[in-house]
């Protein structure tokens, strides 16, 4: 019987793909296909093209009789030019693995970057599917990393990252354009191998995930995109909450014993062979403790949110006060960003975020640009304001801990960055890198601009800034853009984990209308409270912030890890000093967090 087109396209072995090298056909199917190919390579195309013993019935054979014959012509002809290579190879053909993604012939050879040119021709396009091939070819070559598109392609695993936030798996199937685009292309061969739809997708993402593991270099840009934020600007008030002397010290402090724990945290991972960070604690000491730490997950991004709502509606007052004359309420601004939060709280697939969440990142740069340039500029005029700097202030020095605790807040992406690297062994030493390089950025900001303006250094830095000053207000205005579009993007790992919590896992938006506007309901009610959580907390924010990170960031960093290595080292694996040592920070982060949260509160 003729070979079927459709089931033609079956998948051909990687040694017939790695053997074929690019050909200057101008056009067809056969365009990419090899001029010189090895015996091994033309067997495997020969024996899915139909043939005169198929049964057709007939002495002479034409293709073009098949059903579908036009699009395979150039198949045949590149069949009968290399004929000498096919006879000497008759015998003892090889089964090709069947167990491969179902693509064009095209599509896999560009797959695998033996395409020297990705662009198809007009007359290819209008082929029957031709567009669809040329669709499948860019997109694979996209996620294959094969066309040169370094910074795209590095902020995009930056954003999946969120949906992998602390390990935990927050995505949605249910609104995946993603999954939906990949199920047309699949369901042939979800016939043949009689897979099911979630056990497809999973084996998909699992495979993309693969070919988009990152370098070192890679790593490192995630993870200062992950430390490095809007939390920087509150230092400088908080250097005088502190006293520099102490605030230097303690920041340094915090960022050695934040290492540390953090090493701690993959450590555990890696020797539970388990993702998730509430997964770990599930798997050390029961669901009691998975309840904890994604509760604390959870009230750590809201307050970010609240926090960084505070300082938009500030910056927003600042700007339009001075720019147009403007006289708002902080209320308002609340209000304003209420607006915006809104709708793109309710969107499922993070993707979409990416063009936002990039542009909010370009304006973080420039606002922290700006100011380590124009505070050393003052300090370098003025001098250092050292008649009303505190050495340490013993009235307030709490609320610096909690301050610059809020200001390590990357915890929730290192695992999914560890998972990500082609050489996970290495993350480590990229940690530590980073980690100096932070602790050394905060301390210099902190210093320069505590230096700069003494005790008028308001909570913002921003407002100590010339109201004037058309730079300022360009800096104003560009980070209140930032946070409010990088926003959406920090209220996804908490609006995944409630809905997760709240919602049966069978409980699916996607045929039931009803329950896809629950969820939106939720989702509209969970930014409601965190603008009234931002209200309540925007007469006090250097205090608002430190109870944040007093309260939901120190358990993160120095309580959870500890306990969750303890326990997993304590049967074997780790020195009699390292557990001593475990718990020795364990009560330490305990108390520090009860001290420094009723501080903070009273």
């Amino acid at each position: 019987m003729p070979v079927n087109l459709r089931n033609s396209r079956t998948a051909i072995s990687d040694e017939g793909l790695r053997s074929v090298t690019d050909s200057r056909r101008p056009s067809g199917v056969i365009s990419n296909v090899a001029a010189s190919p090895d015996k091994h390579a033309a067997d495997i195309v020969s024996r899915h093209l139909a043939g005169p013993s198929d049964g057709n019935g007939s002495e002479t054979f034409n293709p073009l009789q098949l059903q579908g014959g036009d699009i395979a012509r150039e198949l045949y002809r590149w069949q009968d030019q290399n004929q000498d290579v096919l006879s000497d190879n008759q015998s003892g053909r090889l089964e090709a693995p069947r167990h491969r993604r179902s693509i064009s012939f095209s599509g896999s050879l560009a797959s695998h970057g033996s395409v020297p040119s990705t662009e198809m021709s007009a007359d290819q396009i209008r082929a029957p599917q031709g567009f669809r091939r040329s669709f499948l070819v860019q997109k694979c070559l996209q996620e294959n990393g094969d066309v040169p598109n370094f910074v795209a392609r590095n902020f995009y695993e930056f954003l999946t990252l969120y949906g992998h936030f602390a390990g935990q798996d927050l995505s949605e199937d249910e609104d995946e354009d993603t999954d939906q685009e990949w199920n047309q292309t699949d369901d042939e061969e979800t016939a043949l191998l009689g897979e099911s739809s979630t056990k497809r997708r999973a084996v998909l993402r699992a495979a993309r995930r693969e070919a988009n593991k990152s370098s070192c270099f890679k790593a490192v840009l995630l993870l200062l995109k992950s430390f490095v934020g809007t939390g920087v600007l509150f230092l400088p008030r908080a250097f005088h909450n502190g006293g520099w002397a102490f605030s230097s010290v303690s920041l340094i402090m915090c960022g050695i014993l934040s290492y540390y724990c953090f090493i701690l945290l993959i450590n555990t991972k890696n020797k539970q062979k388990v993702s998730g960070y509430g997964d770990l604690g599930r798997s050390a000491y029961g669901p009691s403790m998975e309840v904890a730490i994604l509760g604390s997950i959870v009230l750590s991004q809201i307050g970010f949110v609240a926090a960084y709502a505070v300082f938009t509606a500030s910056n927003l007052q600042a700007f339009f006060a001075n720019v147009f004359h403007w006289e708002y309420s902080m209320s308002f601004w609340l209000l304003a960003q209420l607006a915006l939060y809104v709708p793109l709280s309710l969107t499922r697939n993070i993707a979409r975020l990416s063009g936002t969440a990039l542009l909010a990142d370009f304006f973080i740069l420039l606002g922290m640009m700006y100011v380590y340039y124009y505070s050393g500029q003052l300090v370098a005029k003025n001098g250092v304001a050292s008649d009303t700097m505190l050495v340490f202030n013993k009235d307030n020095w709490t609320l610096f801990i909690g301050t610059a605790i809020f200001t390590y807040e990357g915890i929730g992406l290192l695992i999914p960055i560890q998972e990500s690297m082609k050489q996970p062994e290495k993350f480590n030493k990229c940690l530590l890198g980073v980690m100096v390089f932070v602790v050394v950025a905060f301390v210099a900001c902190g210093l320069e601009c505590y230096s700069a303006f003494g005790d008028k250094v308001e909570t913002v830095i921003l407002l100590n800034f010339p109201r004037d000053s058309a730079m300022t207000a360009a800096v104003q205005f560009l980070y209140a853009m930032a946070i409010m579009l990088s926003t959406p993007l920090q209220l996804f790992p908490t609006i995944r984990i409630l809905e997760t919590t709240i919602f049966s896992k069978n409980a699916s938006g996607k045929y039931n209308p009803r329950v896809k506007w629950l969820k939106n309901y939720f989702r509209v009610i969970i930014v409601l409270g965190n603008m009234l959580i931002a209200w309540a907390g925007a007469n006090n924010l250097d205090k608002f912030v430190s109870l944040v990170g007093s309260f939901a960031c120190i358990p993160l960093i120095y309580i959870y890890p500890p306990m969750l290595h303890y326990k997993t080292f304590s049967k074997g694996g780790a020195s009699k000093m390292s557990l001593l040592f475990d718990g020795a920070i364990s009560v330490f982060g305990v108390v520090v967090m009860i001290y420094t949260t009723f501080q903070a509160l009273f």
